[in-house]
């Protein structure tokens, strides 16, 4: 199958990258800089030059390929706004390429994050908030989804809060770098709350087999951890980094507050089952030893 990606030499992206060409796929991937175009070579993918919003190079991009692979975001979370308009730009890129693969059958799989369900961990068949600071995401991702009835068999990877390989990654790579540049590994509240992870090498499996055989319509979630308490993580951090580990202000990590200090565990039974997918690489809590001080 030939694929075109987005967001192809990111942490998560390059495995995929890496998953794709050893299954025997050719995959272009979409490039902004002569870094990332370098890099996609490097991994053995053809490039095409433009950004997220390069809506005719997008476009071009999907044309001519057999299925579409959408991972790119700018993950500026400095500010609300920054925010927002990261959100609005993949609202506008993943409806070009979803207008794009209509009437074609062909596979478009974007990606999207687990739902959060009070009480308990969040299942495939929950629907993902489209309130919230993120919200706008999974309002893009509904509507990819449902370009089902359209002739695409559309699918999406939901991804849990922290996709790592050697210690980088997520939320918890974003907890690393907090406690960097703040001198304290911090979590808010009690920090019982729980964070579901995945290796990006086992995360890259599943995004080859929504793309192969999903059925369109679908979501799938990438969860080997069903939720470490982020104290545990901050415990780990701490450890690992020489620095103090205690509660902070919710307000210290940015428009992430709200959601850093939420309890979100998410299963992914049925994914395993359905997809036959089955997570093999080390643990969150295991590859932050991986971390460097």
């Amino acid at each position: 199958m030939r694929v075109f990606i987005t967001g192809g030499t990111g942490l998560i992206g390059s495995a995929v990258v890496a998953e794709l060409l050893a299954a025997g796929h050719s995959v272009t991937a979409l490039a902004r800089s002569d870094a990332s175009a370098a890099t996609a070579r490097a991994a053995g993918a053809e490039v095409l030059r433009g950004g997220l919003t390069d809506l005719k190079v997008l476009r071009t991009g999907a044309e001519q390929a057999d299925g579409v692979v959408h991972l790119a975001f700018s993950n500026d979370f400095s500010s609300p706004e920054a925010l927002a308009q990261a959100i609005a730009e993949e609202g506008a890129a993943l409806a070009t390429l979803g207008d794009t693969l209509v009437g074609t059958h062909r596979p478009l799989v974007t990606v999207s994050g687990t739902p959060y369900v009070p009480g308990r961990a969040s299942t495939e068949d929950d629907p993902s908030p489209t309130d919230g600071p993120v919200g706008g995401r999974s309002q893009s991702v509904n509507r990819v989804l449902e370009l089902a009835s359209r002739g695409v068999r559309s699918t999406a990877v939901r991804l849990p809060r922290t996709v790592h390989n050697q210690g980088r990654g997520g939320f918890a790579g974003l907890l690393t770098d907090i406690a960097r540049r703040t001198h304290v590994a911090g979590y808010p509240g009690d920090g019982a709350q729980r964070w579901p992870a995945v290796h990006a090498l086992d995360a890259a499996v599943l995004f080859r087999l929504a793309l192969e055989k999903a059925p369109a319509g679908s979501s799938w979630h990438a969860v080997a951890d069903e939720g470490d308490a982020v104290r545990n993580i901050a415990a780990v951090i701490g450890r690992r980094l020489d620095l103090p580990v205690e509660s902070v202000p919710q307000e210290r990590f940015g428009p992430l507050g709200p959601i850093f200090a939420t309890d979100q565990p998410a299963s992914s039974g049925h994914t395993r089952a359905a997809l036959g997918w089955e997570p093999t690489h080390p643990s969150l809590l295991d590859d932050l030893e991986n971390i460097e001080a």
